[in-house]
């Protein structure tokens, strides 16, 4: 189980969801007719928050001078249903990962260090009003300042920490929390 923790004074609320089931390697070929044509690849398409996104980018046909490339990290929320639906994007990082002109055959390794960022777990649709949407953006920038964009969906979750994870739940931890309640039950007495 995934654990959202929120703290407001002395209460503490646990939102419970499922650690990915599958998690499959992201691959995606893009191009320009005739003038480009590139292979994208991510290790995985679910990241926990403290994660690493690990990559490699080929370039099968280059015929367009290319100035550089950059990799970012796209935050979309959106809310509202229907007419009144709102969207607002914001790039929440973004990294020049190559400058120059690449070669055919030449490939570009990918690695981003998502706990240095303030991320939030992946909401699709809550109550269908509601959600936070990632996205990996490769940007493609040349000569003349055209650029060539492709955006990938990402999904990010909260690991939970150790002592909440489901082999550890069970009859054993219900009655550590009964003995805790139950001191602070008697503590709280002996005060009075």
């Amino acid at each position: 189980a995934v654990v959202s923790t929120q703290s407001t004074g002395g209460l503490v609320v646990h939102q419970l969801s499922s650690y990915p089931e599958t998690n499959s390697p992201l691959k995606m070929e893009v191009g320009i007719e005739d003038c480009l044509h590139i292979e994208f690849e991510y290790n995985r398409s679910k990241y926990h928050l403290n994660d690493v996104i690990v990559g490699k980018i080929y370039f099968i046909l280059v015929r367009i001078k290319i100035k550089h490339m950059e990799l970012s990290i796209i935050k979309r929320e959106t809310t509202g249903s229907g007419p009144n639906t709102y969207n607002e994007n914001e790039q929440i990082s973004r990294f020049e990962i190559m400058d120059g002109a690449p070669v055919r055959g030449e490939s570009i390794p990918i690695r981003l260090f998502l706990s240095a960022y303030d991320l939030t777990p992946t909401m699709k649709d809550v109550n269908k009003k509601f959600s936070v949407r990632y996205y990996l953006n490769l940007v493609l920038v040349d000569e003349e300042d055209r650029r060539y964009f492709k955006q990938q969906e990402i999904t990010l979750w909260r690991k939970s920490p150790t002592s909440l994870k489901p082999e550890n739940r069970g009859v054993a931890a219900l009655e550590n929390m009964r003995t805790t309640l139950r001191r602070r039950v008697v503590d709280d007495q002996s005060v009075l």
